[in-house]
């Protein structure tokens, strides 16, 4: 196998290959990557086992072939090399070697044979349909701060994502929680995703999708079946097994009576909060809120080592209400709001909070209170 190939098409490739490769695995061909060379396009593809991305891209190849690398050094050699740099690499199959030259740098990698290399079986997927790269992005943003981290919960370790009914039409769903907060986000139902299963798309595949997600005007093409999900962009593919398990009613837990409404300047909001939070012990970093007639103060009252208070000019008009939260949580949702105010629904001290942007009913987030 011999091809030369641009140093910036060759960064992009190994750079999404390498981040998918586990760096402590047992099985040595794990941490490798397989190129294939042939027509005028060279392949790139990694796996943990879980998860497996195909890249594509253009090469001048003079013989065909395939071997396998280290993908992480292949990587840091490509990510050192001279920016605009036309890089020739070699493959050498009696002597197990990969040679990559660039202009007076020459280098020499151990190579492991190609058969070895597991490719994911392919799946007969019960959904197909195609999704602006903007729509998914957002999906998946604005839910995966909730992720659990719990491995024990482990059916909540990603996105659950599925078809569900809003306002008398079917919308394409991600939901995600740690049992203290939930984000609900929806998005207008794509053609041909009628019959997709609903699946929980695993924290490590979100993060290495939304690499494929910067491009505003790439369109997705979305599969799914029972055990996998796959997302294909022009050049790049990305399959990744989903988790096996049931996803908890989460409908029970967003609220549908909270009255008492706060309107607050998103950005003011969030500065306010992380200021007061400062003084905070770390353990609890509870913040108090408490509601009156058009204010709002914060206040943190940490004894060992200080106190802060803040005022800040609210829409409000209900009965007045003290009730606290976890800083971390409310910044969090304070931050994944686009428009200008967040509006907070709230029905006593001791019920989950409910969040949205303005009168936006496709964003919904759910926090619950803390004793303080």
């Amino acid at each position: 196998m011999k091809f030369s190939i641009e140093r910036s098409a060759l960064l992009k490739a190994v750079g999404q290959a390498q981040s998918v490769v586990e760096r402590r695995n047992t099985i040595p061909i794990l941490a490798n990557v397989l190129i294939e060379a042939e027509g005028d396009q060279v392949r790139f593809r990694a796996t943990d086992l879980d998860i497996e991305v195909v890249d594509e891209a253009a090469a001048k190849i003079e013989r065909a072939g395939a071997t396998t690398v280290s993908a992480v050094t292949l990587h840091e050699i490509v990510r050192k090399l001279p920016d605009g740099s036309l890089v020739t690499l070699t493959d050498d199959g009696a002597s197990g070697r990969l040679t990559v030259e660039a202009g007076r740098s020459n280098f020499s990698l151990a190579t492991l044979p190609r058969e070895d290399f597991p490719v994911m079986a392919s799946s007969e997927y019960e959904a197909n349909f195609v999704c602006p790269a903007p729509v998914l992005r957002r999906l998946f943003d604005k839910s995966k701060f909730a992720i659990s981290t719990e491995e024990t919960r482990y059916y909540l370790n990603g996105v659950y994502m599925h078809i569900a009914d809003a306002n008398g039409g079917q919308v394409l769903r991600c939901v995600a929680t740690d049992g203290h907060r939930l984000a609900r986000i929806d998005a207008d139902m794509p053609a041909g995703a009628e019959g997709l299963p609903g699946v929980i798309v695993p924290r490590k595949t979100v993060g290495e999708l939304r690499k494929l997600l910067d491009d505003d005007e790439a369109e997705i093409a979305v599969s799914v079946s029972e055990t996998k999900i796959r997302f294909a962009a022009p050049g790049i593919t990305l399959t990744s097994k989903v988790i096996d398990g049931t996803f908890p009613d989460y409908t029970r837990v967003i609220p549908t009576g909270n009255t008492r409404r706060l309107e607050v300047d998103a950005a003011e909001f969030a500065k306010a909060v992380d200021r007061v939070a400062t003084v905070s012990s770390e353990r609890s970093r509870a913040v108090k809120l408490s509601l009156d007639e058009d204010r709002l103060v914060l206040s943190v009252n940490a004894p060992d080592s200080g106190a802060a208070e803040e005022e800040l000019a609210v829409a409000y008009g209900d009965e007045a209400l003290e009730i606290g939260f976890n800083a971390k949580y409310l910044l969090e949702i304070a931050s994944q709001v686009d428009r200008e105010n967040a509006v907070f629904l709230f029905n006593s001290a001791g019920d989950p909070t409910l969040m949205r942007e303005g009168n936006d009913e496709s964003a919904v987030y759910v926090v619950m209170p803390m004793r303080v």
